[in-house]
């Protein structure tokens, strides 16, 4: 391996884990060598850990409310 098509091919997969332990350990040192492939695996890698933070925060309790009153304004359909 590693030339940087290659490496950006299995971008995704690497990030997923789902490579074996081999071509990760390819990637990866593919990827501490090279600069203009680290880019986006780092943009990608950031972008992962803001979209987890996000999705593990709290809906607030006045959101939860309005869509319960939305809810319940629905009119029920007919059986």
């Amino acid at each position: 391996m590693s030339d940087c098509k290659d490496a950006l091919h299995q971008l995704f997969d690497f990030l997923d884990g789902e490579l074996t332990t081999d071509k990760k350990a390819a990637i990866q040192h593919h990827l501490d060598t090279c600069q203009p492939c680290a880019e986006p695996y780092d943009f990608e890698a950031e972008l992962r850990l803001v979209i987890r933070k996000k999705c593990a925060e709290a809906v607030p309790e006045s959101l939860m409310a309005k869509i319960r009153k939305a809810i319940e304004a629905e009119p029920v359909p007919p059986q």
